[in-house]
């Protein structure tokens, strides 16, 4: 495409507005929800079960993810969007009429897997439908899209708790899904659907893909159940969790990933620790705040509400053209801030440490969570051609969401092991009385190791260039032009990663890619 109109412009003003709505409503479920989870969790009685609410969610998208890559490259993102989002919406109407936590937690489920599809398929999108001078633009607007419901979210959400209670808050979001399905389809049909070749023979699912990921989502939920349970007899399921969850994982990451291989392998995994570490940690602020300060649902959530502009500010910064040359650096400094604003938040626990405390601390975490997670997203796709943008999609998001299924199953073990199922347990319980029977401890045993993973964040933020040697058969120089045009003729010295990494060595070419959603919920 050579249209230099930007992303309002005539050819993509119904796509740019549709996918923008989609996220737009993913960011106020995600706001809103988190803020009625605590009330949820104590009138269902499963304060104990309080992670698996989130965790759930996340065990079931990894599967999303690799069947939304699969299926996106194949025969593109417009399958796997519309049924994400009809999944997305029945798993809320499931969990907003659920009368016990285990089919609360199921309904998180279904919406897990409707959000797994989605968030890949918006990627494929953004990578077929836009030229590479408007990605920047698009992404900028994905993250914009979370400052408004972040602001609002958990005002209305909390409201509406304390009013009406917490399952409004769950089925009434279902509602918005109806306009930009409709405003978005349509225009997803004309840019981007089909496979790449329309001439090329559509190839099969590949069925080991397949398989491994239901592996991941097997083996995280038995973790996960195993961290719940905590006695010697949950040693077998965890057993059989990991021996099922480690080589599907392997089998679905770059080559590399856990061993922080420079390059793409540690862009895959930066992604997991920044999210995975934030993410766990930030599920139980409300809740610490409901019942270690006895705020209200409404306050507790609006605490947190200043992290939706910082996260935008921070992906701004990054994108700047100026800032490409020390992206290592911001994303390692972005590390560091989600380290620090982590170890801050349990700060509250002490009575004499003001509220106020938790939302500066978040608003500099999420600061931090923009530079880092709009900079892997960009450089996934400055990695990924476009016929392997779903699967490399698909690897990200992975690492995104297994963290948080991991690292939350680990907070959960080590809350629940401190007495944090106590927490306000029972119908009815109040701010008070969920204060007075809880153990501060157990939120200290969350923040704490959460703020160790994320510190060693930085240190993978480190590596996110492959290094490089100029190839022998070249001139002595630098490097010279390859043939195909991709970039340099050079040799990896560390991994075989593919040669679209060469792309790296001419960082002006994307120096306006700029910001990724706020992803995945």
């Amino acid at each position: 495409m050579t249209d230099t109109g930007g992303v309002l412009s005539k050819p993509y003003r119904a796509l740019s507005i549709g996918i923008v709505s989609v996220v737009l409503l993913i960011a106020f479920e995600a706001t809103a929800v988190g803020t009625a989870m605590p009330v949820a969790a104590r009138e269902l009685d499963g304060v104990s079960l309080y992670a698996f609410a989130f965790s759930g969610y996340f065990t079931t998208s990894l599967f999303g993810m690799v069947l939304s890559g699969q299926w996106a490259d194949r025969r593109g993102p417009l399958g796997p969007l519309a049924t994400g989002i009809a999944l997305f919406a029945a798993g809320l109407l499931l969990s907003g009429t659920a009368g016990a936590m285990w089919l609360f937690i199921a309904g998180r489920a279904v919406q897990g897997l409707g959000g797994g599809l989605v968030i890949v398929g918006l990627y494929v999108i953004v990578s077929r439908a836009y030229p590479e001078h408007l990605r920047a633009s698009i992404m900028a607007a994905f993250a914009a899209s979370w400052v408004v419901p972040s602001v609002v979210g958990p005002l209305i959400s909390g409201t509406v708790t304390e009013h009406l209670g917490w399952r409004w808050v769950f089925v009434g979001i279902p509602v918005l899904v109806l306009a930009p399905l409709a405003l978005a389809l349509p225009a997803i049909r004309r840019t981007a659907s089909g496979p790449v070749d329309p001439d090329a023979p559509v190839a099969a699912f590949d069925r080991r893909r397949i398989r491994l990921a239901l592996g991941i989502s097997l083996g995280a939920g038995l973790l996960q159940y195993a961290g719940q349970d905590l006695r010697w007899l949950s040693l077998l399921p965890a057993a059989v969790g990991a021996a099922v969850l480690v080589p599907a994982v392997l089998g679905l990451l770059p080559k590399g990933t856990y061993r922080a291989v420079r390059g793409l392998p540690s862009v895959v995994l930066l992604r997991g620790v920044a999210a995975g570490s934030f993410i766990a940690a930030e599920s139980f602020v409300p809740l610490m705040l409901v019942t270690q300060r006895g705020l209200s649902p409404t306050m507790a959530g609006l605490s947190l509400a200043v992290g939706g502009a910082t996260w935008a500010l921070g992906s701004y910064v990054q994108s700047r053209p100026r800032m490409e040359p020390y992206r290592a650096r911001l994303v390692a400094s972005g590390m560091v801030l989600v380290a620090a604003s982590i170890l801050a938040a349990p700060s509250v626990l002490i009575e004499a440490v003001p509220v106020w405390v938790v939302g500066v601390a978040w608003g500099f975490g999420c600061f931090g969570m923009g530079m880092v997670i709009a900079s892997t997203s960009v450089l996934l796709l400055r990695l990924s051609a476009p016929e392997d943008a779903g699967s490399n999609s698909a690897a990200l998001q992975i690492s995104d969401g297994l963290s948080n299924v991991l690292l939350l199953a680990a907070g959960g073990a080590a809350f629940a092991a401190l007495g944090g199922g106590t927490v306000g347990a029972g119908h009815g319980a109040d701010a008070a009385d969920g204060a007075a029977g809880s153990h501060p401890a157990a939120f200290v045993a969350v923040f704490v190791p959460m703020a160790v993973v994320a510190l060693a964040g930085a240190w993978v933020g480190t590596r996110l260039q492959a290094a490089r040697v100029p190839d022998e058969t070249a001139p002595d120089a630098v490097g010279v032009p390859a043939a195909d045009g991709t970039g340099l003729v050079v040799t990896d010295v560390v991994t075989d990663v593919r040669r679209d990494v060469l792309s790296d060595a001419a960082p002006d070419a994307m120096s306006d890619v700029r910001t990724d959603a706020r992803a995945d919920g």
